[in-house]
């Protein structure tokens, strides 16, 4: 069947089959990596607050490494600028894929998310902002609440059995890579320490022979996992956080395939390391960044400083209201129409969910406060703003998953089992 041109879809509408596949995909990996975040981050939790505490300490604070490299770090360390290089690298590849084939890759459809991310990002900043400055705070920490953690986001989701329809959790997803990119570049930025110009060259250098592997089709592994290893420790030991590096290899990778070619170097890269990322990477980074204390006064001190108050505020108040208000009025400016099937409920409670900032929060939290009292109070906002969000989002998203259960059922019907959702093959669904 000849398929007539497609007029563009209502905003949240039915995606196009092939992003559809693709956010599937993707998604599925990550609930279940968010999952398992979920189950480190308790596990931390709980292990943190036990006679073992000094254990867990023992092993968080181990030393091990390559001193003459400049590569002797804690096993803390080792998570937060190695591991999580990996789950960087995995973001420049899902952003690359939506500048490329995705929601970002033309300014109509880009347009939405680029600027419901970015009011996402600078209202929490602001509520921080404000909160820290009324009470006489340090703004070190603006940039804590300003990044959403789809895994942990979408593990939620699982949790609560929702049946949320593709295009919102597109959307969420599309927050999530914008809120990465926004992230690493803050921490490149403004969480730099001593740069050393001579390592900082090395690693660029790097970089631009990855590119020329890149562009003349050089493959084999055995080229660019070296090379990859070699940029992260020279742009680790430039005083940038080594997490660019990651990001930087993710957008360079090649993301169109040739005629000879069944998967890009790009998909291959990230079906290989996404569940890496997603079910160990992450989980293992959130088990020794998660592990606070928690007593009646270290949760009494979230609410009465300044600047872990601010955290919870900019997570939960910040971030709704950002995403929310960044959305309405873009698709008010670009005349966008909202799915009929939908409410601004759906997209008010995805605002609320996009609260839930774990990962990169507590990565940027450990950045911005090195002393280790400070460090750890920001923990625990972060944990509580996340838990506040979640709970929120939770009691939202129930109250519509009616509506939710039965577009997803529609959206997933394929009863001649041709591996195609009927929806899609609808004479009057080739004009959606």
């Amino acid at each position: 069947m000849a398929a007539a041109p497609r007029e563009r879809s209502p905003f949240l509408g039915l995606l196009p089959l092939p992003e559809r596949n693709a956010v599937v995909q993707a998604l599925r990996t990550e609930t279940v990596g968010g999952l398992v975040l979920l189950a480190a981050a308790v596990v931390a939790l709980i292990w943190a607050n036990t006679p073992w505490s000094g254990v867990y300490e023992q092993i968080r604070d181990f030393h091990f490494g390559i001193p003459a490299l400049g590569l002797d770090l804690s096993v803390e360390h080792w998570t937060a600028d190695g591991l999580l290089a990996v789950f960087f690298l995995v973001a420049g590849i899902e952003l690359k894929r939506e500048l490329v084939v995705g929601e970002l890759r033309t300014p109509a459809t880009a347009a939405l998310p680029v600027v419901a991310a970015l009011c996402g990002m600078i209202v929490p900043a602001a509520v921080y902002a404000a909160t820290v400055t009324a009470g006489g705070g340090s703004l070190e920490g603006w940039a804590v609440p300003m990044a959403t953690d789809i895994a942990f986001a979408l593990a939620v989701l699982a949790v609560l059995s929702t049946h949320l329809p593709a295009s919102l959790r597109a959307f969420l997803l599309t927050l999530a890579v914008v809120d990465d990119l926004g992230a690493i570049l803050i921490i490149a930025i403004f969480f730099t320490s001593d740069l050393n110009f001579v390592a900082l060259g090395g690693a660029f250098a790097g970089l631009a022979l990855f590119y020329v592997l890149q562009r003349f089709r050089v493959r084999g592994w055995w080229w660019y996992v070296p090379l990859g290893v070699v940029t992260w420790a020279l742009m680790y030991n430039g005083g940038v956080h080594a997490t660019v590096a990651g990001v930087a290899i993710g957008l360079i990778l090649r993301t169109t395939r040739d005629r000879d070619e069944t998967a890009s170097p790009a998909e291959r890269t990230s079906h290989l390391l996404h569940p890496v990322s997603a079910g160990v990477v992450v989980p293992l980074f959130a088990l020794f960044a998660a592990g606070v204390g928690v007593s009646g006064a270290a949760l009494g001190e979230v609410f009465t400083r300044p600047e872990p108050l601010g955290v919870v505020l900019g997570l939960v108040l910040g971030k709704t209201l950002g995403i929310f208000a960044g959305t309405y009025l873009a698709a008010r400016f670009t005349k966008a129409k909202l799915n009929p099937e939908l409410a601004w409920a759906d997209v008010f409670a995805l605002a609320v969910l996009a609260g839930i900032g774990f990962t990169v929060a507590l990565l940027i939290g450990e950045l911005a406060f090195p002393d280790p009292a400070a460090s750890e109070r920001i923990k625990a906002a972060v944990l509580i703003g996340s838990l506040l969000a979640a709970g929120l989002a939770a009691l939202l998203i129930k109250r519509r998953n009616g509506i939710y259960r039965r577009m997803y059922e529609e959206e997933n019907r394929d009863d001649d089992h041709d591996g195609i959702p009927d929806i899609y093959q609808r004479a009057d669904t080739l004009g959606r």
